[in-house]
């Protein structure tokens, strides 16, 4: 059976599953099996700003529903386009489903672009779909620390190539909350010696961050009004409107760049001061702006090659970070939205799904 898990775009806590019609690769397309998926916080904050930033029209549902983008592995079961051959197992953005069908264009020994009409004026790095025979960074044996960390740590490695690229804004020391989440830590081990790492985490979390040895020090939340005065950039994967204010607030004079990255708490309280806050108004980080000045920049492959080689250097150290949590099928998916979703997961925890 073909299936959906479809989310109530304005409940995200409403799920149903709903069998899907016979899928059939048309001329120019292709049907992909999802076969492995990994469920994180990034995967909740795809859905929180689900609207705002178009995330529900990479895989469209009908009325209030949606399906949840995920990052994963897939194989080809069927096709009707030039250069992709059934069998290929490829990595991506793929939907909390069972199958997909694409069009793809510009398909190579390293993959392909779903060049369908309703994804054409989406984000191009979302489109792409990387043959694991043509990638640089594939490793067999980690196939569930990639669907885990390697979106992830495509956003950590061009989050910390925007902060060292700008010469850290003049910034001494970075400061980054949700300290325990997976993005967080991954920018932190890449700025580690480059710049003062500062942690903001949860008391529940402290240990945990503490142990990862990437971060030069680790602070609660509640004692973030207490935060050196350094001139410092703040990176935001938390998405607390409330924490934002007291950082600005403390670093009124020292704060040089606010990064606003994530949601992880995304049921937090708004702000109850409003928007307006000391010091540098607070930005907006996309992932895909600074991939594609970084294209212009580095050439065809270079934002590959050199991610590559960042995860080739992360991936040894991450395993020994995460204990790894494999549920299986449409519950086994559900379930794992679920637990992530609360806000309760371990950080330890890193959940995969496989159909």
């Amino acid at each position: 059976m073909a299936w959906d898990l479809l989310v109530d775009r304005s409940n995200l806590t409403e799920t149903a599953l709903v069998e899907v019609p016979d899928l059939r690769a048309g001329p120019g397309q292709a049907l992909l099996r999802v076969d492995r998926v990994g469920m994180t916080a990034n995967n909740v904050t795809y859905a929180v700003f689900g609207e705002s930033m178009k995330y529900w029209d990479f895989f469209p549902a009908e009325g209030r529903w949606g399906r949840v983008p995920l990052w994963g592995f897939a194989e080809v079961v069927a096709s009707a386009a030039t250069g992709v051959e059934v069998g290929t197992r490829v990595y991506g953005y793929l939907p909390s489903s069972s199958h997909l069908i694409v069009e793809p264009g510009k398909a190579n020994a390293h993959g392909f672009r779903d060049v369908s009409p309703h994804r054409r004026h989406l984000p191009s790095p979302y489109n792409g779909l990387t043959s694991t025979a043509g990638d640089p960074a594939y490793e067999p044996r980690r196939e569930d620390f990639q669907v885990l960390y390697r979106p992830l740590f495509m956003t950590s490695f061009m989050l910390a190539d925007f902060v060292e690229d700008k010469d850290f804004f003049g910034a001494s020391t970075a400061v980054l909350s949700s300290a325990s989440s997976k993005t967080s830590y991954g920018t932190a081990f890449l700025l580690k010696g480059k710049v003062k790492t500062v942690g903001l985490t949860s008391p529940a979390n402290l240990s945990f961050t503490q142990s990862l040895g990437c971060y030069d020090d680790v602070v609660l939340y509640d004692d973030a009004a207490g935060l050196a005065l350094e001139p410092t950039v703040y990176i935001d994967v938390a998405g607390n409107a409330a924490l934002r204010r007291v950082v600005h607030e403390r670093l009124t004079g020292k704060l040089v760049h606010s990064a606003v990255v994530g949601a992880a708490h995304h049921t937090a309280e708004p702000d109850p001061a409003g928007a307006t806050l000391p010091g540098p108004r607070p930005m907006f980080f996309f992932a895909p702006d600074q991939i594609r000045q970084r294209y212009a920049d580095w050439g065809p492959t270079g934002v590959e090659d050199r991610h590559a080689a960042a995860w080739l250097r992360f991936a040894p150290v991450v395993e020994q970070w995460v204990d790894i949590a494999v549920g299986s099928g449409p519950q086994g998916l559900e379930d794992a939205w679920r637990e992530v979703l609360s806000g309760q997961s371990n950080p330890r925890t890193g959940h995969v799904i496989g159909f």
